[in-house]
């Protein structure tokens, strides 16, 4: 049954169209992509997978970040072979790079799989461009995490500083809602220092929050699975979308950060610019 619904949303699939590129293709700047819950290995993930490759070929990105639940269910090779390396084998063939965090749904062994990019870590940082990337392991944020978390901060000189990890500071939703918990925790850590983007999984909805305390927070879940009619469209909300799969495209240049995000189908479900909070500071 599951190859008899891989081989009709295959043909589906050829109807799509590839979404309209809106951002500006700046020379030098730091081009990325979104994903989270993305592992299931069925049709959706490969759709959705096919749609970024296909993007790729006007917006050139060299990585990846992925918010969580990267793996579903059973996790032995052949499931990162069908869940990981065969929807994303043109991007992977390509030389774009997977950098993971983990969810809840992952298996902590995950950080030992190279393509993963995690280095055994359950928690690192890396940096592209005037941006340092902060990958977090919001399923045991332990005092350990914290404190690599606060010296990491301080010490960066990066212009842009992006936080990523799976469960939402701000969501509104039927079944998870915001993990206030981890937001006292870590909040006050990403306002001191200047974190710019939080990133988040786990919520299998696209959601864009207004600002909170200067901080711009997107969840995007729904990469591989849907949770329909669960959002709960809130007064700090800025968008919402949950009707179909979709990612994230992200460029980064000088004082400018452009995201646009992408449908299964090539619809774009939401695009804007977010301003550097220290114009002039690089690394």
């Amino acid at each position: 049954m599951k190859r008899l619904l891989f081989l009709v949303s295959l043909v589906l699939l050829r109807g799509a169209v590839s979404a309209e590129l809106k951002l500006p293709l700046k020379d030098k700047s730091v081009r990325f992509a979104v994903i989270g819950d993305s592992g299931t290995g069925l049709p959706p993930q490969f759709e959705t997978a096919k749609q970024m490759g296909d993007l790729r070929g006007s917006f050139p990105f060299d990585f990846v970040l992925m918010l969580g639940d990267n793996i579903y269910g059973s996790q032995t090779p052949d499931d990162y072979r069908r869940k990981f390396e065969q929807p994303y084998q043109a991007l992977l063939s390509g030389g774009v790079e997977f950098h993971a965090a983990l969810g809840n749904h992952d298996n902590p062994n995950q950080r030992f799989y190279k393509p993963f990019h995690m280095d055994g870590k359950r928690y690192y940082t890396f940096k592209k461009g005037d941006a340092e990337f902060f990958a977090l392991d919001s399923n045991y944020m332990d005092a350990p995490q914290l404190q690599w978390f606060q010296k990491e901060l301080e010490g960066s000189k990066s212009k842009w500083k992006i936080c990523y990890f799976h469960h939402p500071l701000y969501s509104h939703t039927r079944d998870h809602g915001a993990d206030s918990d981890l937001r006292k925790l870590i909040e006050p850590l990403m306002d001191k220092y200047g974190v710019e983007l939080v990133l988040a999984g786990h919520e299998h909805s696209y959601q864009r929050m207004k600002p909170q305390k200067g901080i711009t927070y997107i969840t995007l879940g729904n990469s591989g699975q849907l949770r329909p009619h669960n959002l709960k469209i809130s007064p700090d909300t800025e968008k919402g979308f949950e009707s179909d799969n979709a990612f994230g495209l992200v460029e980064i240049a000088g004082d400018e950060l452009y995201f646009q995000i992408v449908s299964r189908t090539g619809e774009t479900v939401d695009f804007g610019k977010i301003q550097a909070k220290e114009a002039g500071k690089s690394d």
